[in-house]
């Protein structure tokens, strides 16, 4: 693996090297071309290496005569496993997944592995589909508008479950029966501990636990009491069925777990039908059964509920036993996964709600301005492993620069305003001039964007006293302002009270239209801008990080994640401008702000005459690199 990953990197550096100094360094495609792009295949490489055992041919990696890498479909062990089975005629040859959410919270990006997974493994064989069934066992917990949010999520992410939409209460009936079975084959009783007493006899790993001095009732009496706990008969907790297998069991979840509990609550299918609920662990393997599933995908906390899925299955004797794979969850740096954690988040008032363009759910990033071409793509990219890990964020943000890169129109737009007035211009012209709507892409077109004696440019792109490498303007600096002119700055204008700068006084050469000049004077620095009479006021809403620390779930001392939150994960900008053209941008257009990054029309608050952007993801920013490293 060592080798392997040295020897790319030395023969590579060079072809590498020559092949990124093609790109314009000011663009964003050498943000994206760039480092992110070597770290990551650096990545999959050692991604790819400690999801399997398999040879790097298996692993879906084509070494090329040259050692560049040809990435196929991402190689797992998952993978691996359904192509063994079908070359064994297994399930004959039946490919059948689901994804399987509980309604009770919004996805997030650790949900979308898994139905970029199960989606897709199914559509890559002939005949293979994929159930989208909802696990809705819980209905303290559950709501509709978690099942609608559910359903936009996975349509918008670009996979479809056709006529295969199913829901656990559907089965009710059904899983009831499979209960009565397994009391009339003395593998399940009828428990009157307490929930508190359960635990305790439970036991612990280093324990045995003891049994329940109510597993021994007779089968009879357990009918009885099971269908009395259908009726209605008794309250809440007051008794629960349990499966009967070993309470010395070196695996607790093999302790006589609990299967069907009371809950005297509205469900919001069933309605008031049933006061008895299945547990997770029991309806979700008869669930997979009833609906014919070959390979039951689930995350790695599940691995040790494995041996109760495989037992409830073998002791009811069903026709379609699948087969449980594990795979690790998806864990991102600088964040949290828990829907337990997220809601804390929503009730306690730090985010505006799940939508929050901060949070990892689909419903957040959709609103932030993720695309599901970018987020299917990052999905492939992590690929799919066996050992927990946590994956940086960074490579989450390059794969959305990488597709708005493509598909994003560019424009102007200025962020702190800075008032310029170009004292040799015309008072009474404004001129159209022509530009373009991308770089590298002519079908996009072009646009005409006015050009007036008074602009606006931004704040940071000005200083007074300009330190070493620091190439925008300046007192007596010549710049270029982008698809425009020369400008030089002549004089700066302070208010008297504060000292604070308010507005530049600029000439500008009109020999240099298009930015450039006839004689060939060289010019580093190249600015945006926007024409003050023209230009369109924008809130516009800058986003980071929602924690300081890389695994806020992991704090010293105990400390609660809410400890690690980033006080400055949002930036309200309420007197920001950008170019006329935008007057009319719909909710949820994405654009390139020049030098800037990727902005998105907010889906919520942005109206027509009031309009609203999120950043998406910043561009690079060398100047800001460089005063990080002078310590500025």
């Amino acid at each position: 693996m060592r080798c392997l990953l040295n020897n790319w990197r030395q023969q590579e550096r060079l072809s590498f090297s020559k092949w990124f100094r093609g790109f314009d360094k000011d663009s964003a495609t050498a943000y994206i071309a760039g480092k992110s792009i070597y770290t990551y295949i650096v990545f999959m490489l050692k991604n790819q290496f400690q999801s399997s055992k398999c040879n790097t041919k298996k692993q879906g990696m084509n070494l090329m005569n040259n050692n560049a890498i040809e990435p196929s479909l991402p190689a797992n062990f998952i993978r691996h496993i359904i192509e063994e089975d079908l070359k064994a005629n297994k399930n004959n040859g039946r490919i059948v997944t689901r994804f399987p959410p509980e309604p009770n919270g919004y996805l997030h990006i650790g949900h979308a592995k898994s139905i970029c997974l199960n989606f897709g493994i199914a559509a890559e064989h002939d005949g293979g589909v994929c159930n989208l069934r909802f696990d809705d066992t819980d209905p303290g917990k559950e709501d509709i508008e978690y099942v609608e949010s559910i359903k936009s999520d996975v349509r918008w992410l670009g996979f479809d479950w056709g006529d295969r939409l199913y829901y656990a209460s559907d089965y009710f009936e059904k899983l009831y029966q499979y209960a009565v079975q397994l009391i009339k084959k003395d593998k399940a009783y009828v428990c009157s501990l307490s929930a508190e007493e359960i635990r305790k006899y439970r036991g612990t790993l280093t324990e045995p636990g003891k049994d329940s001095p109510y597993r021994n009732r007779s089968i009879e009496e357990n009918l009885d009491m099971f269908e009395r706990m259908r009726a209605g008969e008794f309250e809440d907790g007051e008794h629960v069925l349990r499966a009967k297998i070993d309470m010395k069991a070196p695996n607790l979840n093999m302790r006589d777990p609990v299967i069907c509990r009371i809950k005297h609550m509205e469900h919001h299918r069933t309605g008031n039908r049933w006061c008895i609920y299945p547990m997770y662990d029991y309806a979700h393997c008869l669930s997979d059964s009833i609906e014919g599933i070959t390979h039951s995908l689930c995350t790695l906390e599940f691995e040790d509920h494995r041996p109760l899925y495989d037992w409830i299955l073998d002791e009811l004797g069903v026709d379609c036993h699948p087969q449980q794979i594990e795979f690790a969850r998806l864990n991102l740096t600088y964040t949290v996964m828990s829907k337990r954690k997220l809601l804390k988040l929503v009730e306690q008032g730090h985010v505006s709600g799940w939508n929050d363009p901060r949070m990892p759910t689909l419903s957040g990033m959709r609103r932030r301005g993720y695309t599901p071409e970018s987020i299917r793509v990052f999905s492939d990219r992590i690929g799919v492993a066996k050992r927990e890990s946590i994956v940086d964020c960074a490579l989450l943000e390059h794969c959305i620069r990488e597709d708005l890169n493509e598909r994003s129109p560019r424009v102007m737009g200025v962020l702190r305003p800075l008032r310029v007035i170009i004292d040799n211009y015309p008072e009474d012209l404004t001129e159209e001039l022509e530009a373009q709507n991308h770089p590298t892409n002519p079908g996009m077109g072009t646009r005409k964007v006015p050009f007036s004696r008074v602009l606006y440019i931004e704040q940071e792109d000005f200083r007074e006293d300009p330190p070493k490498k620091f190439f925008r303007l300046a007192p007596g600096r010549e710049v270029r302002l982008r698809y425009a002119y020369y400008i030089k700055c002549e004089r700066v204008v302070k208010d008297e009270k504060t000292g604070k700068i308010i507005e530049l006084r600029c000439t500008y050469d009109p020999e240099t239209k298009g930015g450039w000049s006839s004689d060939g004077r060289k010019v580093r620095g190249t600015l945006h801008w926007v024409s003050a009479p023209h230009a369109i006021k924008a809130e516009v809403r800058l986003y980071d990080r929602q924690f300081i620390k890389e695994n806020p779930t992991r704090g010293k001392d105990n400390a609660d994640f809410m400890d690690y939150l980033n006080p400055n994960s949002l930036e309200i900008l309420t007197s920001s401008r950008v170019e006329q053209g935008l007057a009319g941008a719909k909710q949820g257009s994405r654009y390139q702000f020049e030098r800037l990054g990727y902005f998105c029309v907010d889906s919520v608050d942005s109206h027509e005459g009031a309009l609203v952007f999120n950043r998406t993801a910043t561009l690079r920013d060398s100047w800001a690199k460089i005063e990080k490293r002078q310590g500025r």
